[in-house]
C-alpha cells in the first residue's frame, strides 16, 4: 500500500486565539487546547485508527506540538525533527494579519514570504522534505505540527506550488490525511475536527 501521511496541528494557543502570527515563538497550549490534544488522542487510539500501530510518529520540537503529541500519547514513540516547526516569521512574529496589513496592505504570506524570517522557497525546500521522506517506504506517518507548515505539507503532497496554501484552512488540534487516488496525490481528509464535537 502507498504511504499516507497524517497531519495533526497543535492545540490552541493564547496566540492561535488572538490570530498572532506564532512561528518560532514557543507558546504553550491552552486547556482546551490540552483538552483538544486529547479527544484527538481519543479518537485515533479508537477504530478505524485503532492507536496507528506501525505508523512512524514525528513532531515539531515546538512545545505546542510536542505537547499536543505528548497529550495525545504518541509522545513514546516520536522524534522530534525540525523541519516541521512552523514557518519562521521574522519581522512579523507576533503580528496579527491586520497589524501587517496596516503597513503593506497587499502582503500574502504564501507569495510574499516573511522580511527576516523564510522565503516561500525556504519553507517549499522544507515541505518537499517531509513529503519525501513521508514516501520513502511502505508505512504510513503521523506528524505534529503548525497551521501554516501544515498547509504547506498539503500543498506540495498534490504537487501544487506553495501558494495553493493559502485556499486550505486548518484549525487547531484537527486531523488531516493525505494520500492516494487512482494513482495519483489526493487529499483524504482535511480539517477534521469531529473530535472536538460534544
Amino acid at each position: 500500500m502507498a504511504p499516507r501521511i497524517l497531519l495533526a496541528r497543535h492545540g490552541q494557543t493564547q496566540w492561535s486565539v488572538r490570530g498572532n502570527h506564532t512561528g518560532r515563538t514557543d507558546i504553550p497550549l491552552l486547556d482546551s487546547g490540552r483538552e483538544g490534544a486529547k479527544l484527538l488522542g481519543e479518537r485515533l487510539h479508537r477504530a478505524p485508527w485503532a492507536g496507528l500501530p506501525g505508523v512512524e510518529v514525528r513532531t515539531s520540537p515546538l512545545v505546542r506540538a510536542a505537547d499536543t503529541c505528548d497529550l495525545a500519547g504518541f509522545g513514546e514513540r516520536a522524534e522530534r525533527w525540525d523541519a516541521l516547526m512552523e514557518w519562521d516569521y521574522g519581522a512579523y512574529e507576533g503580528l496579527t494579519p491586520a497589524e501587517i496589513k496596516a503597513d503593506r496592505p497587499d502582503w500574502l504570506i504564501w507569495r510574499d514570504g516573511a522580511p527576516g524570517g523564510e522565503s516561500v522557497a525556504d519553507v517549499t525546500a522544507r515541505a518537499d522534505e517531509i513529503v519525501a521522506w513521508a514516501r520513502s517506504s511502505d508505512r504510513d506517518v503521523l506528524v505534529f505540527a503548525h497551521g501554516h507548515i501544515l498547509r504547506a505539507l498539503g500543498a506540495r503532497w498534490l504537487g501544487e506550488d506553495l501558494s495553493f496554501g493559502a485556499r486550505i484552512r486548518l484549525e487547531p488540534t484537527s486531523l488531516s490525511v493525505l494520500g492516494w487516488a487512482y494513482g495519483l496525490p489526493a487529499v483524504e481528509r482535511w480539517n477534521d475536527t469531529g473530535h472536538l464535537d460534544r
